[in-house]
């Protein structure tokens, strides 16, 4: 049975017109996401959600779709949640990209999966990267995440500085003089570095609150 949740966001979902799923090019590389949940003994259909991160042409809007077999079933704002066959596929982004693309069985015993990138997309080749290379997809993916709390750390210091600088916080704790004074130059390295391991978890649907701070 289909939680709570999953209700609310299946109520975005709007019926598709049967158009045919558009081919994957390799500029849409970083602009675009492509995931599949094949058919099994429950479930005789392929889905495939498409999401397209620069949002629709008409409002600017970022969507995903639902084909069935190759053909639009659904459209919808998100999160979403998009019923199917023994269960719902949940799709959610933030600010950096595809933060949430599983199938959630509706019986409540068996886990939830992502689903299967499209070969082509970013996430497909990153998720080949590690099957090829899984050490070094590993130290990546630990290089990643040092450069995103780096920035966590960075960001937050000087945020509280700024803070600091505010008339009414003056007046209340006296001017407070800054320990550290981060060059320029670092403070771009810090933040191109956490843009990167931003995008290096987004690819691999590890990316949270943190990953959006940072970047």
């Amino acid at each position: 049975m289909p939680t709570w949740l999953q209700r609310i966001n299946a109520r975005r979902a709007k019926p598709g017109d049967g158009s045919p799923l558009p081919r994957f090019r390799w500029w849409q590389l970083l602009s675009r996401s492509v995931f599949e949940l094949p058919p099994d003994p429950g479930r005789l259909a392929r889905y495939t959600v498409d999401v397209r991160h620069a949002g629709d042409r008409t409002d600017g809007a970022v969507r995903a779709r639902l084909y069935r077999d190759g053909a639009l079933a659904a459209v919808s704002t998100l999160p979403t949640a998009f019923p199917v066959e023994g269960g719902a596929i949940e799709v959610a982004v933030n600010s950096i990209g595809l933060r949430r693309c599983h199938f959630v069985p509706s019986d409540g015993r068996t886990p939830e999966r992502v689903l299967t990138p499209l070969p082509a997309s970013a996430e497909g080749r990153r998720a080949r990267f590690d099957r090829a290379h899984p050490a070094a997809s590993r130290l990546v993916g630990a290089l990643a995440l040092a450069a995103v709390l780096i920035g966590v750390v960075v960001g937050g210091y000087e945020l509280l500085m700024q803070l600091a600088s505010i008339p009414p916080v003056v007046e209340a704790i006296g001017v407070v003089e800054r320990p550290v004074r981060i060059p320029l130059e670092v403070g771009v390295a810090v933040g191109a570095g956490a843009v990167l391991g931003g995008l290096e978890r987004t690819l691999r649907l590890r990316s949270t609150w943190l990953d959006e701070f940072a970047t």
